[in-house]
C-alpha cells in the first residue's frame, strides 16, 4: 500500500488534522494499486494527493449539485493522472445512482463516506436509499467504510450529564434536562432536550473550539445502521472508536504526525488529552458487500464475548 502523508497546513484545526490523518491510514489498509475507490460526498477538493499516491485506477467522486463537484470535474480533465474518474452531481440518500451513474461496468472495490452518515440518519428513508446506492456501487466483496462521530460515547456523555443534573436539583425539576455537552475543545447542543434515543433525526449542534460556527448533524443509532445495512447486503466488519484505532495502528500514524510537525502523543506514543479527547469523540464503520461466490448467507453480525461494540448495541439499545 502506498503511504499518504499529509501535508503541514498549519491553518487547519485539530480535529480536521486528526481525522485527515485516520482517512490516510483507512487508505492505507483497504486500498490497492489499479483498485476503484468511490468517495461519497467528496466536496470541492477531493483529496488528490492521496489517491495519486494510492496508485487508484479509477475514481468516483459523488457530492449535491452545490458542492462543486463540476469543478472539480473539469479541473481533473486538464490533469494527466495515472487513472480515469467519474463525476456524479446526486445526494446519495435521496437520490438512486443507477439513473446518474454512467459507467456501471467500474464498480468499486472500496466506497468511502468520510464526513456526510451522520446526516443521512435524519431519516429511515434517507439511511436505507445511502447504503442500497452503496451496495450498487461495489463490487461483491467490496468495503464501505469511513469515520462518523460516535454516537454512544456522545450518548453516555448527555446521559452523565442528565444524572448529574438530577442528583443536584434533587428531583424538584424532573421535566427540565441539560441540553448541553462541554470539553475544553468541543461543545455539543441537542436541539430537543429528551432522555430517550430516538433511532433517527436525533438531532444536535457540534461545534470544534477553532469553529466559527456549529454544524447540524444527527446520532447515527448503530443497531439500526446494522440492520439496514444488511437488508442493502452489507455485512458488518468493524465500528470502532478511534482512540482504539489509533492504538492498533500506532505505528502509522506516528510517522504522519511527526512528518507534519504536531505534537499529538507524547515520547511513548500515547495519546495526550486533547487529542484523546478529539479523536474519542469519532468512530470508524466498516462493512463488507457480500459475495455470493466465497462467503455463506449473511446473519446477524457475529460479536465475540467481551467486544467494546457489544456494550454499545446493549446500551443503544436500553433507549
Amino acid at each position: 500500500m502506498a503511504n499518504s502523508f499529509p501535508t503541514h497546513r498549519p491553518a487547519e484545526s485539530t480535529h480536521h488534522r486528526l481525522l485527515d490523518f485516520v482517512k490516510s491510514v483507512l487508505i492505507n489498509i483497504f486500498v490497492s494499486p489499479y483498485a476503484t475507490v468511490c468517495d461519497m460526498y467528496c466536496g470541492k477538493v477531493p483529496d488528490v494527493e492521496k489517491w495519486d499516491e494510492a496508485q487508484i485506477g479509477h475514481y468516483i467522486g459523488i457530492d449535491v449539485e452545490t458542492s462543486g463537484v463540476n469543478e472539480v470535474k473539469e479541473a481533473w480533465k486538464s490533469q494527466r493522472k495515472a487513472y480515469t474518474s467519474e463525476f456524479i452531481e446526486l445526494d446519495p440518500c435521496i437520490e438512486d445512482i443507477d439513473s446518474f451513474w454512467k459507467d456501471k461496468e467500474k464498480q468499486a472495490d472500496v466506497v468511502f463516506c468520510m464526513h456526510n452518515l451522520q446526516a443521512c440518519f435524519d431519516s429511515e428513508e434517507k439511511a436505507r436509499r445511502l447504503l442500497h446506492n452503496v451496495s450498487a456501487l461495489l463490487k461483491p466483496g467490496g468495503y464501505f467504510l469511513g469515520i462518523t462521530p460516535d454516537s454512544s460515547t456522545i450518548w453516555a456523555k448527555y446521559q452523565k450529564n442528565v444524572e448529574a443534573y438530577h442528583n443536584r436539583s434533587g428531583g424538584m425539576k424532573p421535566n427540565i434536562v441539560p441540553s448541553c455537552i462541554r470539553s475544553e475543545n468541543y461543545m455539543i447542543t441537542f436541539e430537543v432536550e429528551e432522555e430517550k434515543f430516538p433511532f433517527f433525526g436525533k438531532k444536535y449542534q457540534l461545534k470544534f473550539a477553532s469553529d466559527i460556527s456549529a454544524e447540524t448533524q444527527c446520532l447515527v443509532h448503530f443497531p439500526s445502521l446494522l440492520r439496514l445495512a444488511r437488508e442493502a447486503g452489507l455485512e458488518h466488519t468493524e465500528i470502532q472508536n478511534l482512540t482504539d484505532f489509533y492504538d492498533d495502528n500506532r505505528a502509522q500514524f506516528l510517522g504522519m504526525l511527526q512528518d507534519a510537525g504536531h505534537n499529538f502523543f507524547d515520547p511513548r506514543g500515547r495519546l495526550l488529552p486533547r487529542s484523546y479527547d478529539v479523536l474519542g469523540l469519532y468512530t470508524t464503520f466498516i462493512f463488507q458487500k457480500h459475495d455470493p461466490d466465497i462467503a455463506p448467507p449473511l446473519t446477524t453480525p457475529f460479536l465475540p464475548v467481551g467486544s467494546h461494540y457489544l456494550d454499545e448495541v446493549r446500551f443503544l439499545l436500553h433507549f
